[in-house]
């Protein structure tokens, strides 16, 4: 069978919240766990406590984050699907306003009068599609294709993960101030690679982007660093 070509193969899908929970993901484990670890060791605490608080913070925050996704797309989808059924119902109990409803719809898109009437009875005579349509045009979704809750949780999971282990890397091959210096170095080639990505998918300055990504962690981490530097506080 012969495959229909795409007619817009410039086109990427950017539908069901993968590549937002992605890029929040690995931004957000990123920041934040270079952060923690860096105030941590501005505190005076040992290279252990460090790795230790580093694997924490990833795996707890990974947890949180693929969990408040989960929670926040089902709960999404639940308010989606109630208002879907009760546009369902409208269509089937009060078809002639639901047609009106449309026209003007419709005529809002610039379609004349006479055509905007005429398209907006050709979709109501079939129930499903007119449902699909309104759904559309008044809540701006598309009821067939809702983001999926467990595909959220887990790529937001672990992109976290990923983003959250990179500065503590450094704190198994190093100690003081070279395992400081490297876990920032490593946080800012990482946060700008993500920026520059985040530019190049949606065609903006990769510069631009990869710079503000970088200034927000280098940002977080002196915020930190300087709290630890104050409470300068030693285990033993």
């Amino acid at each position: 069978m012969a495959r229909t070509r795409d007619p817009h193969p410039g086109h990427r899908s950017v539908s069901g919240g993968l590549a937002r929970a992605a890029i929040f993901g690995i931004s957000d484990g990123l920041v934040s766990n270079v952060s923690l670890v860096i105030g941590i060791a501005g505190g005076g605490l040992s290279t252990s406590i460090v790795r230790l608080a580093g694997l924490a913070g990833a795996v707890a925050g990974a947890a949180s984050m693929g969990a408040g996704e989960w929670v926040s797309v089902s709960a999404q989808n639940e308010l989606i699907r109630r208002e879907v059924e009760m546009e369902r119902r409208e269509i089937v109990n009060n078809p002639d306003f639901e047609t009106l409803e449309l026209a003007a719809f419709y005529e809002g898109h610039g379609m004349s009068k006479e055509q905007a009437a005429s398209s907006a009875q050709e979709v109501m005579s079939k129930p499903e599609l007119a449902l699909i349509v309104h759904a559309r045009e008044e809540f701006g979704i598309d009821v067939e294709d809702l983001p999926s809750p467990f595909r959220v949780a887990i790529t937001s999971f672990v992109c976290f993960i990923v983003g959250a282990l990179l500065p503590v890397l450094p704190w198994y091959v190093a100690s003081g101030n070279a395992a400081k210096t490297t876990s920032v170095l490593v946080g800012v080639v990482a946060a700008a690679v993500v920026g520059a990505l985040i530019g190049k998918s949606a065609e903006l300055s990769i510069a631009r982007t990869g710079v503000r990504q970088v200034l927000i962690l280098l940002t977080a981490c002196g915020v930190t660093y300087c709290i630890g530097l104050l409470l300068n506080t030693t285990v033993i």
